[in-house]
């Protein structure tokens, strides 16, 4: 009889090798002697969406919300039907916002696509997404005002996949995203150099000091931090992104933003991965992201060298 502690200890170990065969099979051994584990289903989804399985992992995955110490992580229970795929032509959905800037950005082309199914889509999103999801043709409500919930289905952001019967081959990975004021920055490369800290793998989402000052030094880069641009939100910084030729990002939002734009972008992520950037090219969910990825030793300044080395001899 399977040890459900001990195969889900296994397979989280092999998730950290990046050994993803030893993982799936670990933690499905786990999840027969528990089945309505919810750690043991979410990490398995993660598995599962890391290796091109969405029908069967998105609701594995799905799972995240119901782990002890992780439930007031996701969306309140509302008094209304869940989506889960139903017709939705003269429907009013609600979608609730859930997770970092850049999963809601990476969500938002199913948010269009209800919109395309004849629904009425209302976002509650925050204050700095608002007109971007505004600019898909959805209603967007910022969340930090009060605003009436009344709608025919609701659904959580992260739980959009969960509507639609998804390969990686039918992905909707067009470009949603569009500038409707692009600006012409002096600078070609925008960088991007540490993503939310507070993020559960936030210590692998930064490149410190000395690293990050290396891509701001490359010929024509500048940062699309908030903090150097002036942007006040998502909005303007895809109205700077346009204007550029080339994103160099850690694994934040702006990466998303500029995938969702179509803009040329090279991602630089840890050596374990999140299931968003699988070992497979090209992205299934940004085809114009090349991905950089780190070493078993951790170590990010091989990586920032190989970016430096290809910008300089003009490869961007």
């Amino acid at each position: 009889m399977s040890d459900a502690i001990g195969d889900f200890e296994a397979g989280r170990a092999a998730w950290e090798r990046n050994d993803l065969p030893a993982a799936e099979a670990a933690l499905r051994r786990a999840l027969v002697a528990a089945p309505a584990d919810p750690a043991i289903q979410a990490a398995l989804g993660s598995v599962l969406l890391k290796t091109g399985r969405l029908v069967e992992g998105f609701p594995l995955f799905d799972a995240w919300r119901r782990v002890p110490g992780r439930e007031d992580k996701g969306a309140p229970k509302l008094p209304f039907p869940p989506w889960r795929g139903q017709p939705v032509a003269g429907k009013r959905v609600l979608i609730w916002s859930e997770h970092g800037f850049g999963d809601q950005i990476m969500y938002a082309r199913f948010a269009r696509l209800l919109v395309q199914k004849g629904a009425e889509v209302s976002w509650l999103c925050p204050p700095e997404l608002v007109r971007l999801v505004a600019a898909l043709g959805v209603k967007a409500m910022p969340s930090d005002q009060p605003v009436s919930l009344s709608c025919d289905f609701y659904i959580p952001s992260s739980a959009l996949p969960l509507g639609f019967d998804l390969t990686w081959e039918t992905l909707p990975s067009a470009p949603y995203v569009a500038a409707p004021a692009p600006r012409a920055p002096a600078a070609r490369i925008g960088v991007m150099t540490a993503g939310n800290l507070k993020n559960l793998a936030g210590a692998n989402r930064a490149l410190g000091p000395d690293l990050g000052e290396r891509l701001l030094e490359l010929p024509g880069a500048m940062s699309l931090a908030p903090a150097a641009t002036g942007a006040r939100d998502f909005l303007d910084t895809a109205d700077i992104i346009a204007g550029l030729d080339l994103v160099i990002s850690i694994d934040t939002a702006v990466a998303h933003l500029a995938g969702a734009m179509g803009k040329p972008v090279w991602v630089l992520v840890p050596f374990v991965a999140d299931w968003r950037w699988p070992e497979r090219e090209p992205n299934p969910w940004y085809p114009t992201a090349r991905i950089w990825r780190q070493g078993a030793d951790l170590d990010w300044a091989p990586v920032v060298a190989a970016v430096e080395a290809q910008v300089r001899a003009g490869v961007a």
